[in-house]
């Protein structure tokens, strides 16, 4: 009978995107709403070196050898989705780790970015932008 793999999980958020990522310890793909990492994320250059960072700081140098992930992300848009799944896979490797929660906690990675979109106020146009001021 096969060895089970061990599922670990973790949460990244990022504005209002939200990703779920289930990682298995086995050799697999990276799969993003059941679409290729590589393909989900394609619309700019530096979004490949930017889901691999996690990686590249714990010196993992094939991720597919080792895990297998399939990550759920919703909300916001691609950028945020982009860093809710860095945030998300770095959780996910921090709880299969203790060594590796410590070096992606030195890194910063563990760590959630609190920004968030400015509400707009009833008085204004957008969030700070007032109507124009006229004295007469």
């Amino acid at each position: 009978m096969p060895k089970k793999a061990n599922l670990t999980t973790g949460t990244g958020r990022r504005k209002t995107a939200v990703a779920s990522v289930f990682m298995y310890d086995k050799p697999g793909n990276i799969i993003v709403n059941e679409v290729p990492i590589e393909e989900y994320f394609s619309d700019l250059p530096y979004e490949v070196q930017s889901w691999k960072k996690p990686f590249n700081l714990l010196e993992i140098k094939k991720p597919r050898d080792h895990f297998d992930f399939s990550i759920k992300v919703k909300g916001s848009g691609i950028s945020a989705q982009l860093d809710a799944v860095i945030h998300g896979i770095s959780w996910a490797l921090a709880n299969f780790n203790e060594d590796y929660a410590v070096v992606l906690r030195r890194a910063g990675m563990l760590t959630r970015d609190p920004r968030m979109v400015e509400r707009k106020k009833y008085w204004l146009r957008k969030a700070r932008k007032a109507p124009q001021y006229s004295k007469r």
